[in-house]
């Protein structure tokens, strides 16, 4: 593998921590800015929205520039974004800084991908990307709980300085370590919303929307859930999210080897209805230590096998278009994820934490529908048949 893929699987790691890191510090940033859990939530939110608005216009603002310029920049606004929320002494101005740092991610991911496609041979591109996103995963797996265990020495702003830290390494490293790499033909804004005029992308892409809204509407406010759940707290809830991660980590690569094997539909049904069973069941299952670490291993391993059936299954409906459909993917991706702030403060503050869990269930349940409209024949594909027939 080219160790300027890891290079870029870095700074992965670093925009990724900080898009995660919330979850990890949720309680502190509640406790020491004197906010609700609901309140803290909607940092989550502020990113991911940002995040999912930001892909696509700044893919097109900034499509003609060279690409290893763009990844140093993207890195720096990133380095910005959590340096002022290591400093923010209020909520608002946390969450503005937020936004900053939601906008270097929206830029560095899906360049980082594509510079990763275009350093290395066809044979091995899709082992780069994979690295590439290796990042974002080791960012959940290692960022997530290593940001609550240091936080509880260091407060919520003593991680978010490590966090710029680290990103402020990677776009040095980034710069010392990538060549310049010209930037790809330009795409209009509007030829990325016209590839998803067909139904099945939609349909694909609200599956995503609502998948995403289950699973982070709980995991978002996952700490203080388990907290009233099972009982359990501070050193306690970052072992649990290792255990989530690294059953995310399995998840991701089981996920590609079963899609390869079985394709991208079938899956995705098994993956949707055991999701959905482990969200409905979560507060009468994860009610001690042991059988939380069970539950979190079991939902991550379901929650990240989701990613390589949909976005295989939005290369096969469009291969020319496919770099669009999935930068599109994206952005319902952090749609969900921004949503789930909102959802969750809600839930919470009207039937209470331990109602979250069975509620973004029914949520999940609509993906599933979502996945069985996707699944039906086009039009075409049913007129098929018959011509055939008719042929004979």
């Amino acid at each position: 593998m080219s160790p300027r893929t890891y290079l870029l699987a870095a700074g992965a790691f670093a925009v990724g921590t900080s898009g995660y890191i919330v979850s990890g510090v949720l309680p502190a940033v509640s406790r020491d800015l004197n906010v609700s859990s609901a309140t803290a939530g909607q940092l989550v939110t502020a990113f991911a929205i940002a995040y999912a608005i930001a892909s696509p216009l700044m893919a097109a603002a900034m499509g003609r520039w060279e690409r290893r310029r763009l990844l140093v920049v993207a890195l720096l606004i990133s380095t910005l974004g959590n340096a002022l929320a290591a400093i923010a002494p209020t909520y608002e101005l946390l969450l503005a800084s937020r936004v900053v740092s939601a906008l270097g991610a929206a830029v560095y991911t899906p360049a980082a991908t594509a510079v990763a496609t275009m350093l290395n041979p066809p044979d091995h591109r899709g082992r780069e990307v994979a690295i590439v996103f290796g990042g974002l995963t080791f960012a959940l797996i290692l960022g997530v709980p290593a940001g609550s265990l240091i936080g509880a020495s260091l407060g919520y702003k003593g991680v978010f300085a490590l966090v710029a830290a680290a990103s402020l390494l990677g776009a040095v490293a980034v710069r010392l370590g990538i060549p310049a790499v010209a930037a790809p033909p330009a795409v209009r804004l509007r030829d990325r919303f016209t590839i998803a005029a067909d139904r099945r992308v939609q349909y694909v892409l609200g599956m995503t929307v609502f998948g995403c809204l289950a699973a982070f509407s709980v995991f978002t406010f996952i700490a203080p859930i388990l907290g009233e759940i099972a009982g359990v707290h501070g050193t306690t809830i970052s072992i649990l999210l290792l255990i989530y991660g690294v059953g995310g980590a399995i998840g991701n690569n089981v996920g590609g080897r079963v899609t390869d094997k079985f394709g991208s539909q079938k899956p995705l049904f098994a993956i949707f209805v055991v999701f959905i069973g482990v969200l409905a069941t979560l507060p009468f299952t994860a009610t001690s230590t042991v059988a939380a670490g069970i539950v979190l291993f079991v939902w991550g391993l379901f929650t990240w096998s989701v990613n390589p059936p949909i976005q295989n299954w939005l290369i096969e409906l469009s291969p020319a278009n496919s770099s669009l459909l999935l930068s599109l993917n994206g952005s319902a991706i952090y749609l969900g994820v921004g949503l789930s702030g909102i959802f969750g403060g809600v839930v919470i503050n009207s039937a209470g934490l331990t109602a979250l869990p069975p509620i973004a269930a029914i949520v999940a349940a609509v993906a599933l529908v979502f996945l069985l409209l996707a699944s039906r024949p086009s039009k075409s594909e049913r007129t098929k048949a018959p011509e055939f027939a008719l042929a004979d």
